[in-house]
Order: structure tokens, then C-alpha cells, then sequence
């Protein structure tokens, strides 16, 4: 049995760059000593999300560069703690910051650089620049190698992200959020998961940060065993919304042997039949009815 063990730090923000670096190196610290594999922090922890109460030219200045002492302190953590680290932070970006996270492997070498592709440009992320695409990576774990992609919280509101990132490879999906994680949020995650046949591990701000409620949680992806005639729960983890680590593990070997076995994924597509889903986003928003059988 191969398990990968997931540290979901769901904390909330101190309310400063430098607060935000010491709270994590010693939330970091704690989750090793939980003996996991990957430390997933909440999104954008490097200024904890804090976008929408200050003017825009305020909070741009919170932008940092991968190369900045605020990253390379994670990159040289992991590398001591023997344990990979996803680092979410406000990026300098080329016009606009980018909301962005960097995945350390557990010898302190970035296996994975993602940005945010769905900004919620209906609010202020509009004021960001977007990512252009999904990656997938390999890390080096204890449980051995594992195929790593990630979303950033509104990604998930869209069903080709996960499906993207299945088609590459992804077995954990990595999903730093900050909203409330309500019923229905939980199910796009559920939902996400069965449909691709894929683990997804997201990890969100406590209930004491603004607009958050905690409700971390993990479905590992595997939905109907051999030998049960019913189907199984999928969800590992769902925490409260209490400041913490929680921690949780997906049982790799499992997941595999579903992958090879199940109908769900990649299996039965019809992908030539997809044509409208690649056209150009519309500028009308809502619901395209130009379109009858």
C-alpha cells in the first residue's frame, strides 16, 4: 500500500509579509513532524488574500517575484524538512500581479509553477493577470513518484481545469482556495473528482479570515471498489472551520488500480464532438442560445 499524506495548513493570515513567513515556516515545521509528504498552504498566503479591502494600488504593492526571500525561504524548508511545500503568493507579474503557487519537492528543487488560469475578473482579481495554461509534474515522494497538478479556488468552478489536468496525467490535484466552502462548492469538488477518477486536496483559510470558513477537505477519486456492490464515500477529509493542520492520505496504489479498471476519465470520450467548448469565451455572459439541434 502506497500512501501519500497531505498536510492542509488552514490557517489564517497574520496581516503582514513577514508575519506570513514566520507563521509558515512554523506551521511547515509542525506538518513534517505529522510525517507528511506535502505541505498545501491556502491561496495567495503570502498576503492572505487581501485584496478587497484596500484600493488596488495598495494591494499590488503586496506582489512579490519567485526569486524573493519570501519563496526561497520555503525552497531551502523543504530541502531541510525532507517534505514538498505548495507556497501560494501574489506574484509580480509582467502589467498586473499574478496569483500564483510554487510546488518544492521534497529536495527543495520546484517541480511545479502555477497561475491562476479563472481569475474571478467580476470582482478585484480582475486587476491580475491570468495563467495560460494547466501543468503537471512529477514529485519525488516517499510513496514514490506521483503526477501533481494544480487549480486555484474559482478554477474548480469549471469542469475542463480537473479535465485537463487528468488528460495530462494528474493523479492529486492541488487546489489552494479562499471563499467558504459550502455545500455546493463541495460537490463541484466531489464532482471533479469522480468524473476525472482523480484525487483532489484543497485546502482553505479558517473561519476566523474574512469570507472563509474553513472546510479543507480531500476526496480521493475512487468512487466504487472491487468487491462492494455499492458505491464508496470519496471523501477522506472534510474539516471544520477551526484554525489547524489537518491531515489526510490518499492511498496511491487504490487509486491506480481504479484508474485502470473504471469507466470514468478518459475512457469513453467523445472529444470530437466537443467543438463548442473550444470557441472563443463570448463576450455576452450567461447562456448561449444561438445554438438548436
Amino acid at each position: 500500500m502506497t500512501m501519500l499524506r497531505i498536510a492542509f495548513l488552514q490557517i489564517a493570515p497574520t496581516g503582514s509579509l513577514d508575519g506570513n513567513l514566520e507563521k509558515g515556516i512554523m506551521m511547515c515545521r509542525r506538518a513534517r513532524e505529522l510525517s507528511v509528504d506535502i505541505a498545501l498552504f491556502p491561496e495567495m498566503w503570502s498576503n492572505g488574500y487581501d485584496i478587497y479591502s484596500r484600493p488596488v494600488d495598495e494591494w499590488k504593492k503586496d506582489a512579490i517575484s519567485s526569486d524573493s526571500s519570501f519563496i526561497q525561504t520555503f525552497r531551502n524548508l523543504s530541502a531541510e524538512l525532507g517534505m514538498a511545500i505548495a507556497i501560494t503568493y501574489l506574484e509580480r507579474g509582467n502589467d498586473n500581479p499574478r496569483n500564483s503557487m510554487i510546488l518544492f519537492d521534497r529536495y527543495g528543487d520546484e517541480r511545479l509553477h502555477y497561475t491562476k488560469v479563472h481569475t474571478c475578473d467580476f470582482g478585484e482579481e480582475r486587476n491580475l493577470e491570468p495563467g495560460d495554461a494547466f501543468h503537471v509534474a512529477d514529485l519525488d515522494t516517499a510513496a514514490g513518484n506521483v503526477k501533481i497538478g494544480a487549480m486555484i479556488c474559482y478554477d474548480r468552478e469549471f469542469p475542463e481545469s480537473a479535465r485537463i489536468l487528468m488528460l495530462k496525467g494528474a493523479e492529486v490535484i492541488l487546489v489552494p482556495n479562499a471563499c467558504p466552502m459550502e455545500i455546493n462548492r463541495l460537490s463541484q469538488l466531489r464532482g471533479r473528482a469522480y468524473e476525472n477518477m482523480v484525487a483532489i486536496a484543497t485546502c482553505n483559510y479558517p473561519e476566523n479570515a474574512p469570507d472563509c470558513n474553513g472546510r479543507s477537505s480531500l476526496f480521493d477519486g475512487v468512487a466504487y471498489l472491487p468487491d462492494s456492490p455499492d458505491s464508496r464515500d470519496m471523501c477522506i477529509l472534510e474539516a471544520d472551520g477551526k484554525e489547524g493542520i489537518y491531515v489526510a492520505d490518499i492511498d496511491i496504489d487504490m487509486l491506480r488500480d481504479y484508474r485502470h479498471r473504471e469507466v470514468h476519465g478518459n475512457a469513453y470520450r467523445h472529444p470530437a464532438k466537443y467543438g463548442l467548448i473550444t470557441e472563443t469565451a463570448i463576450s455576452e455572459p450567461f447562456i448561449r442560445n444561438d445554438y438548436r439541434e
